[in-house]
């Protein structure tokens, strides 16, 4: 095969069959194919789409490029679930006991995140002593021992999505949902879950802006996921307003614990249980999402909840004791209360300007090799819909400096106070087919 005619076939609207997607992921992967060329078909399915098997066959070739993880030895239906990201994202550290407390085997890979605050690995180092590097051998045995446990993604999980999305960055393709969605599920499938869930995130703090974009990518993803052997389910959630409270790891670790608890913000806790519902559904342990709520529900209130993510911190060598004395992990050495400048209802809280409020803190890295401050962030005392006076505290900034004058003002000019502000839906739709 040509590259230049593949190139060509695909400029002029035409299909790629599953053996020509595989020759062109597999030797780009190897570098037989040049960057340049490798571009020039990107910007071509761009502008041109691609059907579902088209997008289902890169998938498969971009996941089977590398290590492709065996849970078979993994007792149960083991589902793994994926956030397109947000600001105050904290659900897998929720999720992962809530769901495994009712009997799920929650087996989960995850990265480290770049941007606005740390990713799922970030906020967890924030506990004293957890390790999120495991042996394939210690993994599997807790998930079976334990129902969970949360690792570090193997650094040769789908290698050609790594080199796909480096070049993506640079050719101003990233926003193609054929490749956003490849991507995303050639991890997914490459982890080795069986079935897999999906919050697509939607608004100002998301990366997929509006709604329509947003459900397309998430009925894309379930698409995929079918063709490919993997329940598939997703939910749109609404990210124009940061989810839960906190922003920022350490912050978000003791939000998670409050949940738990059952003390947590409702919009995030009410985003659990969409989730996880879901999860358990696909799992076969319950027969409809109502079902599976009332189970999670029930784990949730009586303490089984918390005392999973208990053994799960205990069987990862982290310090447990932070559930009952959070006071370990908030160690920032300046609070700072950011109060209303009139009276009024919150109309407006930008979530990526307040997400990089909280990167200019600290809790989050603008490149791969920063280091996080995991002690820094915002908590949020308002959110939109509710009422204020003048005086009053918005929110508080965690800080290890007292120079915070530039967060301050991005603080000010991201939020809104005005006479009447509704709060927003917090799932727009639930995609099952």
């Amino acid at each position: 095969m040509r590259m230049v005619d593949l190139i060509e076939k695909k400029r002029d609207g035409k299909s790629l069959t599953k053996e020509e997607i595989d020759y062109i992921v597999t030797a780009y992967t190897e570098g037989s194919i040049p960057d340049y060329q490798m571009s020039a078909l990107l910007m071509a399915i761009f502008y041109v789409d691609m059907t579902d098997e088209e997008i289902t066959n890169l998938t498969l070739a971009m996941a089977n490029s590398g290590e492709v993880i065996d849970l078979s030895s993994i007792e149960g239906i083991k589902v793994d679930k994926h956030s397109t990201g947000g600001v105050g994202d904290t659900t897998t550290l929720i999720l992962a006991p809530l769901v495994a407390s009712v009997g799920v085997p929650v087996a989960k890979m995850s990265g480290r995140g770049l941007g606005y605050t740390g990713g799922t690995l970030d906020k967890l180092e924030a506990i004293p002593g957890f390790k999120i590097e495991l042996s394939e051998a210690d993994f599997i045995r807790l998930v079976n021992e334990s129902k969970v446990a949360v690792i570090g993604q193997s650094g040769d999980l789908a290698p050609a999505d790594k080199k796909l999305y480096a070049l993506r960055d640079v050719t101003a393709t990233v926003s193609s949902i054929p490749l956003i969605a490849s991507s995303i599920m050639s991890k997914k499938i490459a982890a080795g879950a069986d079935a897999i869930v999906l919050d697509v995130t939607t608004g100002d703090g998301a990366f997929m802006k509006n709604l329509e974009d947003a459900k397309r990518l998430a009925q894309t993803m379930v698409r995929i996921g079918k063709l490919a052997n993997r329940q598939t389910m997703a939910v749109i959630s609404d990210m124009s307003q940061p989810l839960g409270e906190a922003i920022g790891n350490s912050l978000e670790v003791v939000e998670a614990i409050e949940t738990l608890q059952g003390k947590g913000p409702k919009d995030l806790e009410e985003m659990c249980y969409a989730l996880g519902s879901q999860m358990v559904v696909l799992a076969k342990k319950a027969d409809s999402l109502e079902e599976a709520r009332q189970l999670l529900e029930e784990a949730l209130h009586s303490g089984k909840a918390l005392e999973k993510f208990r053994q799960m911190i205990t069987d990862q060598g982290g310090d447990a004791s932070v559930i009952d004395d959070p006071s370990k992990i908030l160690t920032a050495k300046y609070e700072v209360e950011v109060p209303a400048k009139t009276s009024g209802v919150v109309t407006k809280l930008v979530a990526n300007e307040l997400g990089i409020a909280a990167m200019m803190l600290g809790a989050g890295r603008k490149t791969k090799d920063e280091d996080i401050d995991h002690a820094v962030g915002i908590k949020l005392h308002k959110k939109v819909g509710e009422s204020v006076t003048e005086g009053e505290s918005l929110l508080t900034i965690y800080s290890n400096t007292e120079a915070i004058e530039d967060v301050k003002a991005l603080i000010d000019q991201n939020i809104e106070i005005g006479e009447d502000g509704a709060e927003p839906p917090l799932i727009h739709d639930i995609i099952t087919e």
